[in-house]
């Protein structure tokens, strides 16, 4: 059974009204990843996916991340919309979080913009923000969607919601 929407009041988006399958759309927002009291990753030439139940997920450049702070680990895993995804551990001296950070190397193409961006899952990072609003990580420990006041849910993660 889907949840009932939550009614967004205006400036506001509802994660019910993105689509599915996904859309990939650019963002000059100022997107920031803090990790070990450091910034290392920052930008305003991101991209974000707006899936249906699911809270926005936010693309660095690589050359907007900081060198040697990303890292490829061994994780995969499959998208049926973006393709195979190749797994990172973001390292700041001895500060480690393994498998905390994802891109598509070679997306489908609906998603080739995509193509050596990363994401970060904002629950393994000390802080993540859009604009100058810190976000709450999506829940669940799978997804990795940032979500901000200005989007409105229930949200894919929570208990029960693994069929919507």
């Amino acid at each position: 059974m889907f949840p009932k929407p939550i009614q967004p009041q205006p400036g506001q988006e509802s994660v019910w009204d993105y689509p599915r399958p996904p859309r990939l759309e650019q963002t000059a927002k100022r997107l920031r990843v803090v990790f070990a009291g450091q910034t290392i990753a920052e930008t305003t030439r991101g991209w974000r996916v707006l899936e249906t139940s699911h809270p926005p997920v936010y693309y660095f450049p690589p050359a907007d991340i900081v060198p040697d702070t990303v890292v490829p680990s061994q994780r995969t895993s499959y998208c049926e919309w973006k393709g195979a995804a190749r797994y990172y551990t973001v390292r700041v001296g001895q500060h480690v979080a393994p498998d905390a950070a994802w891109g598509y190397p070679q997306p489908t193409a609906p998603f080739a913009p995509l193509a050596g961006h990363i994401a970060f899952y904002a629950r393994a990072m000390d802080a993540c923000f859009v604009d100058d609003e810190q976000v709450v990580p999506q829940p669940g420990d799978f997804y990795g969607g940032w979500i901000t006041k200005d989007i409105v849910g229930p949200f894919k993660g929570v208990p029960g919601s693994w069929g919507w």
